[in-house]
């Protein structure tokens, strides 16, 4: 399996293990650092084949790794549930305190700080990116108020608590710029390998998996849209040299915006029109399809906290311990204590309702308020015309995806259609659309 590269691993170890002698020390949060192998199906599908649960080494005499597999009998049937439960709340807060706040919402500010302070409102640049900075910065600022402050939404309803900005920052250190590109993000997490035979050059391991098969659609556009309207107002290098609000923006990005990571020697350069394609493809994409998919299905994945919850509030009995007796007398309710309490949970779903909620004034991409300001130049009118048409048609392909029998982890009984990448949506909580920036 591993020389044909079917198995994959989610894998949580590293993450929160320097953490779970601090997160376990609450009274009603129990945490594991998870590891789950999956094994690529014949169909296409990922089957979880093992789950590793670690605890930090406290006894030299008793382990603190476990593995539980699949199930063979009633009581590995409910091992197998709670493991699989505090994967999912591994997953949950890493997803939004790494994958959403980290690598988007933060990750995205200081570009979007040094733009307003270096490129004027007439620089080309400015022009282009302006509505992938709509409302960032103001979402930013409630989210420090509000969701990662102290005692805040975060550390109420996470497994993380008071952990949960420490965890962030330590994956800070290994973020990189030039990896958050689909393609390069895709071959970096093991899901692709180039292949310049293909189209969009990469070639997916994992053929059926919807996030990367439409994303791929949406990066190309973009891609395609950069390079025309780069290409019109940079036609060389020296162009691209001689531009001091471009570079001084770049730089302060760099050096000011990400201090801590600024002598790291994967920044890519700014000196040909390739170079300032490839970083404003990049900017674009993470500010919308990227957020756009972490975001928008909140309320849709993470709204029914039995299958994904939170945070959880007992670990899985061994035979030594005083509550296995309880455990194999009562397993469903020994399952459901171990959920989050129902108040909090009512509290945590009205959140992810409203962070899934378009608003009426949503400006989804594609959607250009401000062409007249390009009015002396219709190429570039044209090209977002191209641009806007390219996304009725990603829209229309993503909903005969989404009808295809073949496509089993997007259609057949109980599969929810793969929708966060459809390019529009309606105001409210639809688990579909792309807006232009990171609004929410």
């Amino acid at each position: 399996a591993i020389e044909k590269k079917k198995l994959f691993t989610l894998d949580y170890h590293d993450v929160f293990l320097p953490f779970l002698s601090s997160i376990n020390a609450h009274p009603n949060r129990k945490a594991y650092a998870t590891r789950t192998i999956f094994l690529l199906t014949q169909f296409g599908t990922l089957k979880p084949i093992a789950i590793e649960l670690s605890l930090p080494s406290m006894n030299p005499f008793k382990p603190s790794k476990q593995v539980i597999t699949p199930p063979v009998d009633a009581t590995s049937n409910w091992q197998w549930q709670l493991a699989k439960a505090h994967v999912c709340s591994n997953d949950s807060g890493a997803h939004e305190l790494i994958q959403h706040w980290l690598r988007t919402h933060a990750c995205m500010e200081p570009f979007i700080i040094a733009a307003r302070r270096h490129l004027s409102v007439m620089h080309p640049i400015h022009k282009l990116l302006h509505p992938h900075m709509r409302y960032t910065m103001d979402i930013n600022a409630r989210a420090r108020e509000l969701l990662i402050n102290a005692d805040g939404i975060i550390e109420s309803f996470f497994s993380t608590k008071e952990c949960s900005m420490e965890i962030t920052s330590l994956a800070y250190k290994n973020w990189r710029f030039d990896m958050e590109s689909l393609p390069a993000d895709l071959i970096r997490r093991g899901i692709a390998e180039q292949d310049p035979t293909v189209p969009h050059g990469i070639k997916l391991l994992i053929e059926d998996y919807p996030y990367a098969n439409d994303g791929l659609l949406i990066w190309s556009a973009i891609e395609r849209l950069v390079k025309d309207y780069v290409n019109h107002y940079y036609p060389d290098s020296n162009s691209i040299r001689s531009d001091s609000e471009l570079n001084t923006w770049y730089y302060e990005s760099i050096n000011v915006g990400h201090a801590d990571l600024r002598h790291e020697t994967w920044w890519p350069k700014l000196s040909t029109p390739d170079d300032l394609v490839s970083i404003l493809a990049t900017l674009i994409w993470i500010s919308s399809a990227k957020h756009a998919a972490l975001n928008f299905g909140q309320y849709h994945y993470g709204g029914y906290v039995p299958v994904r919850p939170p945070y959880m509030r007992r670990l899985i009995p061994n035979e030594d311990d005083p509550e296995y007796s309880n455990f194999v007398s009562d397993p469903e309710g020994y399952f459901l204590s171990s959920l989050p309490s129902l108040k909090e949970m009512t509290c945590l779903l009205s959140v992810l309702e409203m962070l899934s909620t378009h608003s009426d004034d949503e400006e989804y991409l594609g959607d250009r308020k401000e062409l007249s300001t390009w009015r002396g130049n219709p190429e570039i009118i044209e090209a977002f015309y191209r641009f806007s048409m390219e996304m009725k048609a990603i829209e229309k392909e993503i909903d005969r995806r989404n009808s295809d029998p073949k496509l089993r982890n997007r259609c057949g009984a109980g599969v929810s259609p793969y929708q966060l990448l459809v390019p529009f949506s309606g105001p409210g909580v639809s688990c579909r659309g792309v807006p232009n920036s990171i609004s929410i």
